[in-house]
């Protein structure tokens, strides 16, 4: 693991700083006083202290998602967090990018790549979706961390921590974050899928979600602004399956009622593509 990014880790029992220990060919983290990390072959670290309730997202819902945006149907929303990323990254001459809930690391990486001389860590729970976001770009890390719980990271040590369709842990995120740095938070808008939600009965986007973020977040940062990022896909009905297969209604969809309601659309599908992102700045 890179230095920059190892030098900001911290044990997510004790909160000491963590160093690379090698015994034969097992790989770890390790604290001075003894806690002890493996780093899996697959080039993640677990950084879960105990026990999680919960274990993220499946293995088939990650390959839908990578499948689904590696095709670039939501490329709209990478170029606007790299957009925004360049714009409110403090001067520091080697930023951490953090992105918590990470998924894939799709969407760090296309930051990363807007910030030549940034590294990156992605935060999730899912081990399939470590697999892949250990390898999505080269300056990237991940490590597998309950959000919920506290970071594995030092405080004031990340320039700019992405959440992207991920639950918000609002005094970590402080926590963690430079106080000249800035939290980017990606939320669907109501109109979000608008034309598969009736079709194919997925759930519907809370029409309150903006003030549930706010109050999420409310205390550590104030909302410096928020914009909307719109497009219009066109999916084949197998995108379609894809992209349910991704996202919270596959926890719900019955596979054979979804696929009748899926043969009964348009080929191509539109689809509207709606978001919001959010830019807070920590108080």
């Amino acid at each position: 693991m890179d230095h920059r990014i190892l030098g900001r880790l911290r044990c997510p029992v004790c909160a000491e700083p963590l160093a690379e220990a090698t015994a034969g060919t097992t790989r770890a983290l390790r604290c001075p006083r003894g806690h002890s990390f493996d780093t899996a072959r697959q080039g993640y670290v677990n950084l879960l202290a105990g026990r999680t309730p919960h274990s993220g997202d499946s293995a088939d819902m990650v390959s839908a998602r990578s499948d689904f945006l590696a095709a670039g149907h939501y490329d709209t929303v990478a170029t606007a967090l790299a957009s925004v990323a360049t714009r409110v990254a403090p001067d520091d001459p080697y930023p951490l990018v953090v992105d918590a809930g990470a998924g894939t690391g799709h969407y760090l990486a296309a930051v990363l790549a807007a910030l030549p001389d940034a590294h990156g860590l992605a935060l999730d729970v899912s081990k399939p979706a470590l697999r892949r976001a250990a390898r999505a770009h080269p300056r990237a890390a991940a490590a597998l961390a309950d959000t919920w719980q506290r970071l594995p990271l030092a405080d004031r040590s990340v320039a700019v921590l992405l959440n992207v369709f991920a639950p918000r842990n609002g005094p970590e995120f402080h926590r963690v974050l430079d106080p000249a740095g800035a939290l980017l938070v990606v939320t669907p808008a109501v109109d979000h899928l608008a034309e598969l939600v009736d079709a194919l009965d997925l759930l519907r986007v809370d029409p309150d979600k903006a003030d549930r973020v706010a109050g999420s977040l409310a205390g550590h940062f104030a909302e410096e602004s928020v914009t909307e990022h719109r497009a219009r896909l066109t999916l084949t009905r197998a995108e379609v399956t894809t992209l349910v297969g991704m996202g919270p209604s596959a926890w719900h969809a019955d596979p054979g009622r979804l696929a009748a309601r899926v043969a009964g659309l348009p080929e191509p599908a539109p689809v509207t593509l709606a978001v919001r992102l959010g830019v807070h700045r920590p108080r």
